[in-house]
């Protein structure tokens, strides 16, 4: 649960919900400055492909949806625990990981292998020797001990559980020509590091660090976020991307890597206030729109 904290009231945000959020940009993500999805290198069917990607990123965080539906509550205020206070028991959420990442996979091994590369690099860049930095994810630049030393025994037998996952995936997919493609690096390498790009654009949006287009502030973040990195064209054009909060839910963006300009994309939040019944409260669409500079 992604919980802010705006004037009275509470929002809450699902980990789905923010998951289903970074689909919808995946979906319009690419124009004439950036290839889309399934167009980073040559393929027999580009979109197929794209399908593919677009899936494993709304649903990178469905190992979440069995904790959503009964998350435990905050002492403080009696609603659902947000997620820094879930990232306190970090064991937890590998388990949480170890649930969703196969959960697609009789159908859409490819997804699920783009979903286990996310997970695997949210520890790997911690607790692996010389970790590429083009992996290290967008939130963890500049705080790469992001879990407590204590965790590198559980942290080592997460990342080994994951590279047992992702051979079964991989041994699959080299079954198919098509497939077998989509796994060599200039395929798989942008496309996970486009799930670890959108992850962070929608977490900016969900935790709060941009107002939504009815609010008056512009949130906890003021200044703007650079996402270092991201593929343009292939995967050896990465480039940076500023995104600028310019108040009421507007995000100036540079360079834009969308197909529409403006875009507008929608989360949906329970807005509760503290102590209350949170599943009683309502669940409005907030709004966010995307402009290029």
């Amino acid at each position: 649960m992604l919980k802010t904290t705006r004037g009275s009231e509470v929002w809450l945000i699902t980990q789905p919900a923010h998951a289903e959020l970074a689909g919808t940009m995946a979906v319009h993500w690419g124009n004439e400055e950036f290839k889309r999805p399934g167009d980073f290198a040559a393929s027999e069917d580009s979109e197929r492909l794209r399908q593919e990607v677009v899936l494993a990123v709304a649903e990178h965080d469905n190992g979440w949806w069995e904790w959503e539906a009964d998350p435990p509550l905050s002492a403080e205020d009696g609603l659902p625990q947000g997620l820094a206070e879930v990232l306190a028991d970090p064991v937890a959420g590998m388990e949480r990981w170890l649930l969703g990442i196969p959960r697609l996979a009789e159908q859409h091994p490819y997804a699920s292998l783009l979903m286990s590369d996310h997970a695997y690099w949210l520890y790997a860049v911690q607790f692996d020797t010389d970790p590429p930095p083009e992996f290290t994810h967008h939130l963890q630049r500049g705080r790469r001990a992001l879990y407590s030393k204590e965790l590198e025994s559980e942290a080592r037998r997460f990342l080994a559980d994951v590279r047992e996952m992702q051979g079964a995936f991989q041994r699959r997919l080299e079954e198919d020509s098509f497939w077998s493609a989509a796994l060599e690096p200039e395929q798989r390498n942008p496309h996970a590091r486009l799930l670890q790009t959108l992850d962070a654009f929608s977490l900016a949006i969900c935790a709060a660090a941009i107002a939504p287009l009815e609010g008056e502030a512009k949130g906890l973040g003021e200044d703007h976020i650079v996402f270092e990195d991201v593929p343009r064209r292939s995967w050896e054009d990465r480039v940076s991307i500023e995104l600028n909060p310019a108040g009421a839910g507007q995000l100036v963006i540079d360079p834009y890597p969308f197909d529409e300009a403006p875009l507008t994309v929608s989360v949906a939040a329970r807005v509760a206030e503290p102590n209350t019944s949170w599943r009683q409260a309502p669940r409005v669409l907030k709004d966010f729109t995307y402009l290029r500079k």
